[in-house]
């Protein structure tokens, strides 16, 4: 079936979102599998013009799979109107030419995008994303060779390293976090599953207001401003967040400060005050429209 809602897909899934990783492409379609209220369904979607084709496989009703792509590739939001707020402004303008049909990808369980966001603080997304599915791999629930996320009951009973998992088992087959290439974010990534497991239900953060949700996510160790708001953009959707860091800080000077040093967090600030319910969007294409037009090769020097 078409949705007929604007997107470049390739630029979508590739463009390095914290949500998930990117999904598997075969034949001309992107595919991997959404549980729907526990149940397993394999979405395949692939560009045809600018649209989304959208085919499933799976026990679950047509309205709410329908629903769910439309969810995490965000068809609902007016791409057109945000193109039209581009480009009243000069510093703007010009990035919906560079970026145009770029979406939210947005995550198709929590859980994944809070490990994902962690896993990517000082991270490349190659190495990142090759970790996320390195642990669908080894701990996921497999479906016709696709393999969902470890809930976070399952994620705190692992390993962390060789040296836990050789005084436990008495021998080491690579069963430990550590084996993934996560490094230091391992027990991070441990005590998030203990969190959300034993003091926070994930499906109350969509109903806290933003401040409320940035400041139960900051309880996460590991989790700094800018992951925390990766983690509310892509995992939950609140759109008012602004990701910075060092690259969104030069950028945002390049453009609106002169190139003067400020600090990330004031461009986190001005992000959100500036660009309101639009800031999440802006921030995913102000990075692309840098890295993509030459803007960023600029900034490096």
């Amino acid at each position: 079936m078409i949705i007929k809602a604007p997107i470049d897909l390739e630029l979508t899934q590739v463009s390095g979102q914290t949500s998930q990783p990117p999904w598997k492409y075969i034949d001309d379609s992107y595919s991997d599998l959404v549980c729907i209220d526990g149940e397993p369904s394999i979405f395949n979607v692939k560009q045809t013009d600018e649209y989304v084709d959208f085919t499933y496989t799976g026990n679950v009703s047509e309205k709410t799979a329908i629903e769910n792509v439309k969810k995490i590739y965000d068809l609902d939001f007016d791409l057109d109107k945000f193109y039209k707020y581009l480009d009243s402004y000069d510093e703007l303008k010009d990035m919906s030419k560079f970026c145009n049909g770029l979406r939210l990808f947005q995550a198709k369980d929590p859980f994944e995008c809070i490990i994902s966001s962690i896993c990517s603080a000082n991270n490349s997304i190659k190495r990142w994303t090759k970790s996320i599915d390195d642990m669908k791999l080894k701990w996921g629930r497999n479906f016709n060779d696709y393999y969902s996320f470890p809930n976070p009951s399952n994620f705190k009973e692992l390993y962390l390293d060789d040296d836990e998992e050789l005084l436990n088992e008495g021998n080491i087959k690579n069963n430990n976090l550590k084996s993934c290439g996560v490094g230091y974010r391992a027990p991070y990534m441990r005590k998030a599953s203990d969190i959300f497991t034993l003091e926070i239900d994930l499906s109350d953060i969509y109903k806290m207001s933003y401040d409320e949700a940035f400041e139960t996510i900051l309880e996460v160790p590991g989790v700094g401003p800018k992951v925390a708001d990766c983690i509310l953009l892509y995992g939950f959707g609140f759109r008012q967040a602004f990701p910075s860091d060092v690259w969104i800080k030069r950028i945002v000077s390049y453009l609106y400060f002169d190139g003067k040093d400020i600090k990330v967090e004031k461009v986190r600030e001005f992000g959100m005050d500036e660009f309101g319910d639009y800031a999440g969007y802006v921030q995913l294409y102000m990075f692309h429209y840098a890295r993509m037009s030459g803007l960023m090769d600029k900034l490096k020097k």
